[in-house]
C-alpha cells in the first residue's frame, strides 16, 4: 500500500507507492497541509485501483516523470533493464541532486558545493553506480583526504574533510531514498574538529595597527575592530543600513565573492549598537562621501574612490597584511578583528547577553566556549563600558578628514 509523505528538507508532499515491483516516488510542489494530503490521498487511491485492474498508465498520470518512458516499455524489456546495471551513476545523480537543490542555496554556498563535487567527489565516485558504493570505499576515501599532500606538504583540516564528506552523505542518502537501497553512509561519524583557536589583538596592538595603517583605511578598520562584523558584512554594509539617529548598524546583507547576498545565517541578521568611536568615524566617512563627485559616490559605506565595492582579496593582501608587517605585529587573518571586538567587550565587563546579540549569536554558549579564557568578572551593562574604555584609550579621529578608502585595483 502506498503512502503520502513529506520531504524533510522542504516539507513538500510526495507519493510513495509500488508499481511493477519497483518502488516509485513522485514529488509534488504541494505543501504539507491537511487539504493537500487529502487531495493526494484520493489520487493515490485511484492509482492503486488502476494498478490492481491493470489499467494504470504511468506516462499519462506523471507525464514529466523520468519513469514515464521506462514504464511505457513492455514488462519483459523493463525486467531486462532492471538487471544489476540499473540505476544512475554517482555523477549522473549528483547532477540531478544539484539541479533540484540549487534554487534553495545562496550563490556562495552553491559555488562551494559545486567545487567539492567537481574537484573531489566526481573524480572519485563519478562512474560508479550509486547503489554500488560501499562503506569501506567511503572510509578509505576519507583516510586519503586526511593524508599529507605530497605537493604542498599540507593536510586538509578536519572541518574541510567534514564538508566534503557531508556533500557525499547528502547525495547518497537521497539516492538511497529514491532508488530503494540502504545508504552506505550509515554509522560514519564526522571527524572531531578542534575548538576554534582565537588570536585577538590587545588594545595596545589595535592602537599600533591604527597608527600604522594608511589614514584613508583607518575608519574601515575601526569599524571592523569595534563592531565584530564579519568581512562580508562590513564590505556589504550600505548607507541605508546605518541609522545615525539611533546610533545603530543594521546587519541585513553581506557581500560574498563579488555578489550581494544575505547574511551567513538568519541569526546573523542583527542590530549593532555603535560606540562613540564608531559613530564618529562613520560621520566622517559620510561627510567624505558627500564631497565626492556624484559619479564616484556609492551606496556602500566603504568603497574605492570611484565608488566600486571593495574586493576583500585586495584589502587583505594590499592593506591588511602589509600593515601588520610594517607595525611589527604577528601575522593574523583579518577575521581576528571580530574576535578582538568580542574579547574587548568581555574585558570591559559588558553583559554576555548583550555581546552575543552584537555578534549575532543566538545565545551565550559560543561566547563562553570560544572566549572562555578572556572572561573577567562580568557585570551586566549595556554598552557604556566599552565606550568608556575606547574613549580613554583610543585616539578619536581628527584632521585631516579621511576618505572612506584609498583606491585599490578591483579585479571583479
Amino acid at each position: 500500500m502506498g503512502n503520502i509523505r513529506a520531504r524533510k528538507e522542504n516539507g513538500r508532499l510526495y507519493l510513495d507507492f509500488s508499481y511493477r515491483k519497483t518502488r516509485c516516488r513522485e514529488y509534488t510542489a504541494l505543501d504539507d497541509t491537511p487539504s493537500n494530503r487529502k487531495r493526494l490521498q484520493k489520487m493515490l487511491e485511484r492509482i492503486e485501483a488502476e494498478i490492481l485492474v491493470g489499467t494504470f498508465d504511468y506516462a499519462k498520470t506523471f507525464p514529466n516523470s523520468p519513469r514515464a518512458e521506462r514504464f511505457s516499455q513492455p514488462t519483459s524489456v523493463l525486467q531486462a533493464a532492471e538487471g544489476p546495471d540499473a540505476g544512475p551513476t554517482f555523477r549522473e545523480f549528483g547532477e540531478t541532486w544539484f539541479a533540484e537543490n540549487e534554487p534553495t542555496w545562496k550563490p556562495s554556498y552553491r559555488t562551494k558545493l559545486r567545487d567539492i563535487f567537481d574537484k573531489q567527489l566526481a573524480p572519485q565516485f563519478g562512474e560508479k553506480k550509486v547503489s554500488d558504493i560501499q562503506k569501506s570505499e567511503i572510509l578509505q576515501y576519507r583516510a586519503e583526504l586526511a593524508k599529507v599532500c605530497r605537493d604542498t606538504g599540507k593536510t586538509l583540516s578536519a572541518s574541510r574533510i567534514n564538508q566534503i564528506m557531508n556533500v557525499l552523505r547528502q547525495i547518497l542518502v537521497e539516492a538511497a531514498d529514491r532508488f530503494d537501497f540502504i545508504t552506505p553512509y550509515q554509522g560514519i561519524k564526522p571527524l572531531r574538529v578542534p575548538r576554534t583557536q582565537v588570536d585577538p589583538f590587545s588594545l595596545e596592538e589595535v592602537q599600533k595597527f591604527l597608527d600604522t595603517v594608511d589614514p584613508q583605511w583607518r575608519p574601515y578598520f575601526i569599524v571592523r575592530f569595534f563592531t565584530g562584523m564579519r568581512t562580508s558584512e562590513v564590505d556589504g554594509l550600505k548607507w541605508k543600513y546605518v541609522d545615525f539617529d539611533r546610533r545603530e548598524i543594521l546587519v541585513h546583507s553581506a557581500r560574498v565573492n563579488g555578489e550581494d547576498t544575505t547574511t551567513k545565517t538568519d541569526g546573523s541578521m542583527r542590530t549593532i549598537q555603535m560606540s562613540a568611536l564608531v559613530y564618529q568615524v562613520l560621520i566622517e566617512v559620510r561627510e567624505a562621501m558627500n564631497k565626492r563627485p556624484a559619479n564616484c559616490r556609492s551606496d556602500y559605506v566603504f568603497s574605492s574612490r570611484f565608488g566600486y565595492p571593495l574586493s576583500y582579496h585586495n584589502v587583505n593582501y594590499r592593506i591588511w597584511y602589509p600593515t601588520l608587517k610594517k607595525a611589527g605585529l604577528k601575522r593574523r587573518n583579518p577575521y581576528q578583528t571580530r574576535h578582538t571586538a568580542a574579547t574587548l567587550w568581555l574585558a570591559s565587563g559588558e553583559s554576555p547577553e548583550w555581546i552575543a546579540r552584537q555578534m549575532g549569536h543566538s545565545n551565550t554558549k559560543m561566547l563562553f566556549t570560544v572566549y572562555s579564557r578572556y572572561v573577567p568578572n562580568l557585570t551586566r551593562q549595556d554598552g557604556s563600558a566599552i565606550d568608556r574604555l575606547l574613549t580613554s584609550r583610543i585616539q578619536m579621529p581628527g584632521e585631516p578628514t579621511v576618505d572612506s578608502a584609498q583606491e585599490v585595483p578591483n579585479h571583479e
